[in-house]
């Protein structure tokens, strides 16, 4: 899952390198959720889509996409975000802008 940005030296991920076609995508998110997306992108020195396309990848082929070292930065960067939803949350969550007042 993991690409360098600023790498210039040929690796042995390159070797097995694979062409896709990406498109730019206008994606709407839970705001604490990117922050933590971004901070994990950042960690990891990744450009933050192709984190999701890895964190993708995995859950497709049913692989956990997170090392043990990682989960335990987006416990903290969960709660320095107050990040306080959880996958029970997914599919119930309501826009503050849409929501009835």
């Amino acid at each position: 899952m993991k690409r360098p940005r600023n790498s210039t030296r040929p690796s042995v991920a390159a070797a097995r390198s694979k062409t896709v076609e990406r498109i730019q995508t206008g994606i709407r998110l839970e705001k604490r959720i990117l922050k933590v997306l971004k901070g994990i992108a950042e960690y990891h020195d990744l450009y933050l889509g192709d984190l999701l396309e890895g964190i993708c990848l995995h859950a497709f082929e049913n692989k956990h996409p997170f090392s043990e070292q990682t989960l335990q930065r987006i416990k903290l960067l969960k709660d320095v975000y107050h990040l306080d939803l959880t996958a029970e949350d997914s599919h119930h969550l309501i826009d503050a802008n849409e929501a009835p007042r």
